[in-house]
């Protein structure tokens, strides 16, 4: 028996969320039959109310909230610190570690020339304005330990490395709480390559 034409408009639209398969949407799609009305209006206007209210920062590339960035304050240029990352999501899990207190500037990708992804298409001009003009002493690249991260990583060091004092990336290595059993070779040689004096 098929389901009725709009509550398989509801489940082709949760399978655009990631991770979210046709079990998942399935499944998401009928526990919405069961909120309240006034619940799936709430959940409707904020949906809707995404573009007015979140927006993109045109200095650092962050989420803003009514034309307010949180990461591009005085406080935070004072540090003289730029800490490089691929996506929004990022600065958010590098602020919660309570590590850094620095800028951040968002790509907006990685290196990828299989997919298309060349050195225009990560603006790497407007990244240099932006140091020169914050007079940027340190650069921080986050990006993710793959072929893509590392290859944008290299790449980023050698462009920008006439413009600053420092620049660092972030150590790779052994997960806290693991067995060396389990740790692979290749995360095994990153954590020997980056090791710090104890």
């Amino acid at each position: 028996m098929k389901y009725p034409l709009h509550l398989l408009k509801v489940m082709e639209l949760l399978k655009k969320l990631p991770g979210v398969g046709s079990k998942s949407a399935e499944r998401f799609a009928f526990q919405l039959l069961n909120w309240s009305t006034q619940d799936l209006q709430n959940f409707a206007s904020l949906i809707q109310e995404i573009p007015v209210k979140l927006s993109t920062c045109h200095e650092c590339g962050c989420l803003e909230e009514n034309e307010k960035c949180l990461f591009c304050t005085n406080d935070r240029i004072a540090t003289k610190k730029l800490c490089i990352i691929a996506s929004a999501k990022d600065a958010f899990a590098i602020e919660s570690t309570g590590e850094y207190d620095g800028l951040y500037h968002i790509l907006g990708g990685l290196l990828s020339p299989m997919d298309g992804i060349h050195s225009e298409k990560l603006q790497i001009e407007k990244l240099k304005f932006r140091i020169q003009t914050l007079q940027i002493k340190e650069i921080v690249i986050a990006l993710d330990s793959t072929l893509e991260g590392d290859t944008t990583s290299l790449y980023l060091k050698k462009e920008l490395s006439p413009f600053v004092q420092s620049i660092s990336r972030l150590a790779f290595g052994i997960p806290i709480g693991s067995s060396l059993d389990y740790v692979d070779g290749c995360t095994l040689a990153r954590a020997f390559a980056g090791r710090s004096l104890f």
